[in-house]
């Protein structure tokens, strides 16, 4: 029935990375400081409609301090409040962090992994910040170390990019993950169900032309509105262009999608998850992750359902 070694029902991110390093790895999110061309007018300003880094920074993690201050005080934050892990993995989480010019990224890169315990970097950045000096970076460090280069792509249809003012086209994605791909680079995707006037037969529709990229793990979100963000506004002039999902209507729906999305690429999470503080809009009150993770996981053993039951497509 599955494809994976292990008795969950998707090919889940915790055990992928636990075949690769032989144990828990714990992600470590940094801010580098780096801009974003949808911010500094290079693109546009003002950023995508529905953007707030802050929400998803940890408290250790701040620009104003070092790589190196920001990774000691994460290594230290995790082991406090969780069981130790046999390695860390630096997450340039905070806008595009490739963003700049190569001996800055080379410098960052390199601080980052000379940190002791950390086995790796995953950059977040878009498809449209990836120069051939950058890939030729990538493909340097990636030769020594594991490499996953993480985009933000949130719709597969122009017309929502255009809405939500993402300043690239979902073609510019797929011909950037082609490029990484060649070079035997890593990828993830990051995709948001609920942007303005996408019906649920248009998300559903996702699915396949997920399952086509040559990406080896993804994000799933459900919409979250955020105070004072252009998204806020528009959902509080017209609330009927946004699917705000009730949790038992997501569950239902990602289960759905899942069913018809690729097995060989790795599920990292299935939902958002902010502090509520930062929330304008919100439907599932104070849930936190790791329970609306159990409760779809239950839904798919009731339903007797895998990721890729009803997929077409296993490159």
């Amino acid at each position: 029935m599955y494809l994976w070694n292990h008795n969950r029902r998707f090919n889940d991110y915790s055990s992928y990375l636990s075949s690769i390093f032989g144990g828990r790895i714990q992600k470590l999110t940094i801010d580098a400081g780096f801009s974003c061309p949808n911010r500094d007018g290079s693109i546009s300003v003002g950023g995508c409609t529905f953007c707030v880094n802050d929400a998803f920074n940890p408290s250790y993690c701040a620009s104003s301090k070092s790589i190196t201050q920001q990774l000691i005080e994460g290594i230290e934050f995790h082991n406090r409040r969780y069981r130790r892990a046999v390695g860390y993995l630096a997450y340039f989480q905070a806008f595009s962090n490739t963003y700049s010019n190569v001996d800055d990224l080379r410098a960052k890169y390199y601080e980052a992994l000379s940190i002791d315990g950390v086995k790796g970097l995953i950059i977040g950045t878009r498809p449209d910040c990836i120069s051939t000096e950058i890939l030729d970076l990538i493909e340097e460090i990636n030769q020594k170390y594991y490499v996953v280069v993480e985009f933000g792509i949130e719709s597969c249809f122009d017309d929502t990019l255009e809405k939500i003012n993402r300043g690239h086209s979902f073609q510019t994605a797929e011909n950037t993950l082609k490029e990484l791909e060649k070079r035997n680079i890593k990828t993830g995707a990051h995709f948001i169900f609920g942007l303005p006037d996408e019906s649920i037969s248009k998300m559903m529709s996702y699915a396949p032309i997920i399952s086509e990229l040559p990406i080896k793990t993804v994000k799933f979100h459900q919409l979250q509105i955020f105070k004072n963000t252009i998204i806020a506004e528009q959902y509080k002039e017209n609330p009927s262009r946004f699917k705000m999902f009730e949790l038992d209507e997501y569950i239902a729906f990602i289960i759905n999608f899942i069913e018809q999305l690729n097995p060989n690429i790795v599920i990292e999470r299935f939902a958002g998850e902010a502090p509520p503080r930062f929330l304008d809009v919100s439907t599932w009150g104070l849930m936190r992750y790791d329970k609306v993770l159990s409760l779809i996981e239950k839904k798919m053993e009731e339903r007797n359902t895998w990721q890729g039951k009803l997929c077409q497509n296993t490159h």
